[in-house]
């Protein structure tokens, strides 16, 4: 699980400048970068997606735990 969700990060990550460049400029998010602000939006959903991931790490986990108890 952690092997795949690495190699889709990496894989995120090389590709992300390609798949930005297509996109038009937005006025909004020139001005929050202006401001500084534009910091704390991201903050706020790097930690909502952590937050996701771990989620789903755990349910995962539990799911793994009662599929080896039935058994």
């Amino acid at each position: 699980m952690l092997k795949k969700f690495t190699a889709l990060f990496t894989f995120c990550l090389v590709f992300a400048d390609t798949i930005l460049a297509q996109m038009p400029a937005v006025e909004m998010a020139d001005e929050l970068r202006a401001s500084g602000k534009i910091y704390v939006v991201v903050l706020i959903m790097v930690i909502i997606f952590i937050g996701v991931v771990i989620y789903l790490i755990n349910l995962d986990r539990k799911i793994s735990k009662m599929e080896k108890n039935q058994k």
